[in-house]
């Protein structure tokens, strides 16, 4: 038995400001940095651990419906650099979303390597600390990656953890779970970091045009 309703065509109401809507995301919206980060990556003679610093831009969008879906987000452009280098390293786009009617918190990402992937997880509006995770074998919340990166690099599980801290900053721990060719165990490929916000988020565009329209 589904547990979507029959009719899929109404579109609920929305309340066009989106950073009073965010739920568990609230404390992500706007601009971070982050100097702490560290990665350890898979290389032929075993893990490498590498030292990186990064910019992660989160900014709220208009509401967006699927019919009776509701969804509240943030679209976000990651940067991410080795220490005291201008070549990028690592670079992400994608959109943070929130459920409120279900309580699911939704990462889609792409990556200029050829990889796309998404993530789901569960957890209350005034949640500070939640896990989504997305699995190769499923057509819902998967990955899905071009065809070298499937014969070499195997992509299974991708899992990342956030926790937003009293002090205003926000942390996270990713765990991306691969089948190297050649090898007998699958290599946990984890990314972590600290970020500190140095710039607030701007409304999203209907929430500006309300915010205009009052101030006549």
């Amino acid at each position: 038995m589904s547990d979507f309703p029959e009719d899929i065509y109404t579109e609920p109401s929305a309340d066009v400001h989106t950073l009073n809507n965010l739920g568990p995301l609230t404390g992500m919206a706007g601009i971070w940095a982050g100097t702490r980060g560290l990665d350890v990556k898979p290389k032929a003679d075993g893990p490498r651990k590498q030292a990186f610093v990064e910019r992660i831009e989160l900014q709220p969008i208009d509401p967006v419906t699927n019919g009776p879906q509701l969804f509240y987000g943030l679209r976000y452009y990651i940067h991410i650099t080795k220490p005291d280098q201008v070549k990028t390293y690592h670079e992400q786009v994608g959109y943070w979303l929130w459920e409120p009617a279900t309580g699911a918190v939704i990462q889609t990402l792409a990556i200029p390597r050829g990889q796309i992937a998404m993530a789901s997880g569960t957890t209350t509006a005034d949640a500070t600390s939640f896990e989504l995770v997305a699995r190769r074998d499923t057509t819902a919340f998967g990955i899905c990656s071009n065809p070298f990166l499937e014969h070499a690099f195997t992509t299974v599980e991708y899992r990342i953890k956030v926790d937003i801290h009293p002090d205003g900053t926000w942390g996270y721990d990713e765990d991306t779970v691969m089948l190297i060719r050649g090898k007998d165990e699958p290599f946990h490929h984890t990314d972590r970091n600290l970020l500190k916000k140095i710039g607030e988020p701007t409304p999203n565009p209907m929430a500006l045009q309300a915010l205009a329209a009052s101030a006549q």
